[in-house]
């Protein structure tokens, strides 16, 4: 690599760790271990200047003085620092109020993950737990600007985040779920009984009081400013246009406006509605849409009753990907995949695998309403976030050698979530669905995931009301009313998100099917694949000269 552009893309991944001791942390990084991340405005604006200071210093190198891997990192790393300094002058922590994907709905994924094996990294965490109390207090002082400058979350979320902090709050400090937290492996029983004891005892004394200031200013202050379900978009705030058109380029990393994601949608909804009558035909035994769309919703019978079946059908799925994917990709991860349970946060999600092999991938689901679960659609979920969907891409990534750090871990929504998509329908290539009725789930998350273009576009562009959007919804796809509600929340806390989907796969499918034109006979599925999962995270424009220059190499 350059010399000078290794050098800038060593710097600018340090900076990232020192910017999150607890990304760095769930990385098995132990650096920042005593350290906690800082929410304050002061340091929000320090760091949006060093990620322009990086982009700047990345765009100063001529590419065509570049080996192509070194232009790979010259992309990323402006890509990266750019739209995450774009997103974060958009002020969003000051309305970050959110019951989905909020901290208080990820607390319990979290903490389990830690990893603290030496004796250092268990009393470092009581210096991190100390400094947790000033981190509440961070968010709550962004919160009080939002309400002051008019930057407020939706009533909805707020009022279901204040009934899960308080679900927190009401568990005794030594039970909560900061105390989730793994033991260290060197302690004796009562070295870990004096460890624990201790850090109930910050819990108490620091976390618990600063939770409760957060929490009773969200309900005192947040929640009697917060907007209505009839304006539940950005459309609605100061520079909310603007935000919406940061958040697209964010989280697509393509030049669409969202007005023309939004026709994307509604055609990939025509399209599938023709694929439901087909395999509706043989799974159901009927062709009508509506008829379809209610089994799929209603049918008692096609619904889990318990966590253990959830799980054991997930790990089935996997199984069969496991005993496949040698035959589709030429690289294999050599951490393994697990399927993990858990009672809160979103239905379902992958968490990579620590750094230094303590910890392998997991494929969490949320077991906590098991009959909210279709068995229909397991199979296509399992394929997505575990094998051949994120655990390839992310734990391949990560055992990459000879690329930049950063490039192993950078946060490209579109090409994550694109490969996560694209799966689904590869998993139908490889023959992994058990059946018709399996192959209905990969529609309906194909649903899903065209149904959110028109939807999150249609609440922040197009000023729908939270209404709208789950009418919009309801008829177009198979998803329960309660999930559809809970889907429609989602996008209304992280605009601009849920687009990443799609678009991703969209993109990837023809890139493949470009590759597929140009080598003919010589098109090679290990060899796209490879490609496309063997140069770290990228955006999609930098992915789609990669493909390229593969197929015609």
């Amino acid at each position: 690599m350059q010399p000078d552009l290794k050098k800038l893309a060593e710097e600018y991944w340090q900076d990232e760790l020192e910017a999150s001791p607890l990304d760095a942390l769930l990385l098995g990084i132990h650096d920042y271990d005593e350290l906690m991340d800082d929410a304050s405005r002061a340091f929000e604006d320090a760091r949006i200047a060093e990620l322009r200071n990086y982009v700047a210093k990345a765009a100063a190198f001529d590419p065509n003085e570049l080996s192509a891997d070194d232009n790979i990192t010259r992309e990323v790393l402006m890509f990266e620092a750019g739209t995450r300094a774009d997103m974060l002058e958009t002020r969003e922590a000051e309305m970050d109020v959110n019951h989905t994907m909020g901290i208080q709905a990820l607390l319990p994924v979290l903490f389990p993950q830690f990893p603290i094996d030496e004796p250092k990294h268990a009393r470092a965490m009581l210096k991190k737990y100390t400094a947790m109390g000033v981190w509440f207090d961070q968010m709550t002082d962004r919160l009080r600007s939002g309400v002051a400058n008019g930057m407020t979350p939706v009533a909805g979320t707020v009022e279901k985040t204040v009934a899960q902090i308080d679900s927190h709050l009401a568990e005794d400090p030594a039970e909560s779920v900061f105390m989730t937290i793994r033991n260290p492996g060197t302690f004796s029983e009562e070295q870990t009984a004096a460890w624990r004891e201790d850090l109930a005892d910050i819990v108490r004394t620091e976390i618990y009081p600063a939770y409760q200031r957060h929490r009773d200013y969200i309900a005192e202050h947040v929640l009697p400013a917060s907007r209505s379900e009839d304006k539940p978009g950005i459309c609605h705030l100061a520079g909310g246009e603007e935000w919406y058109s940061r958040a697209i380029k964010r989280y697509t990393s393509v030049d669409l406006t969202a007005d023309e994601i939004h026709e994307i949608g509604l055609a990939q909804i025509d399209k599938l509605n023709d694929d439901y009558r087909e395999l509706g035909a043989e799974a159901l035994g009927t062709s009508e849409l509506e008829e379809i769309f209610d089994r799929l919703r209603n049918d008692p019978a096609l619904r889990f009753n318990t966590g253990e079946e959830v799980r054991a059908a997930s790990e089935a799925a996997l199984a069969k990907a496991k005993a496949a994917m040698g035959d589709w990709f030429g690289r294999l991860p050599q951490a393994d995949c697990l399927v993990q349970e858990t009672p809160s946060g979103p239905q379902a999600f992958y968490f990579p695998p620590a750094t230094d092999g303590s910890r392998p991938g997991s494929f969490y689901v949320n077991t906590s309403d098991p009959n909210a679960w279709k068995r229909y659609e397991m199979e296509a979920l399992a394929y997505h976030e575990g094998i051949p969907g994120h655990h390839l891409q992310l734990a391949i990534a990560q055992e990459l050698e000879g690329i930049p750090e950063f490039r192993k871990h950078a946060s490209v929504t579109a090409y994550a979530e694109g490969w996560g998509l694209y799966t689904e329908r590869l998993a139908d290539e490889m023959g992994l669905y058990a059946g018709p009725l399996e192959r209905i789930g990969m529609l309906s998350a194909d649903s899903l995931r065209a149904g959110r273009l028109v939807v999150d576009t249609g609440i922040h562009a197009k000023g729908w009301t939270r209404q709208q959007a789950i009418d919009f919804f309801a008829s177009n796809s198979p998803q329960s009313l309660s999930g559809v509600a809970e889907e429609v929340d989602r996008y209304i806390g992280v605009p601009g998100q849920a687009l990443a989907y799609m678009i991703g796969r969209l993109e990837i499918v023809r890139m493949r099917r470009e590759a597929e034109e140009t080598m003919g006979d010589r098109f090679d599925i290990k060899g796209f694949h490879d490609t496309v999962l063997c140069s770290g995270l990228v955006p999609l424009g930098t992915l789609d000269r990669m493909v390229k220059e593969w197929a015609s190499a």
